[in-house]
């Protein structure tokens, strides 16, 4: 599974494309991580550089590709805004954006980084943007809980 990547605006028109824009799509899983660390010792690794991370999987009701997977690196902001009770989270179109270095996504297809009610709306902007095919479809997880790690409490 090739890893793409997004550095233009052409880059991203390319991938809106190839996935119908985002349309009839849900985020299946969302994975966050560092390179911040505690040693055994109780040590802590922290890194001077940007070290923020996201890894979306993306599946959609269509074919060729039915899943992707997005790779924000060096994140610089990530909202969120949960869909609220009784409503479904389908995105129907989403917005893929390059600008001044800074890649910028949402599930929102009329959001703007420039909007004033812009935190209104899920959002994620990053310096690096990756992406793949993947053949993950499913309700399976490929990033969260399993037998071992379950999100059960008392599992």
């Amino acid at each position: 599974m090739k890893w793409n990547q997004i550095e233009t605006q052409t880059d991203a028109d390319v991938l809106m494309d190839l996935f119908g824009g985002f349309h009839d799509v849900c985020v299946r899983e969302a994975h966050l991580w560092t390179d911040h660390w505690v040693a055994s010792d109780l040590s802590m690794s922290c890194p001077g550089h940007l070290d923020n991370r996201i890894r979306f999987l993306i599946q959609r009701q269509f074919h060729n590709p039915s899943a992707i997977e997005l790779l924000f690196d060096e994140v610089t902001r990530f909202n969120l805004v949960p869909t609220p009770d009784n409503y479904d989270s389908i995105i129907y179109d989403a917005t893929l954006v390059v600008r001044d270095g800074i890649i910028y996504w949402s599930p929102e297809d009329d959001w703007s980084p420039d909007s004033p009610i812009r935190d209104n709306d899920t959002w994620i902007s990053a310096k690096k943007l990756s992406w793949r095919i993947v053949d993950w479809l499913g309700e399976k997880l490929h990033y969260g809980p399993n037998e071992e790690n379950s999100t059960e409490p008392n599992a």
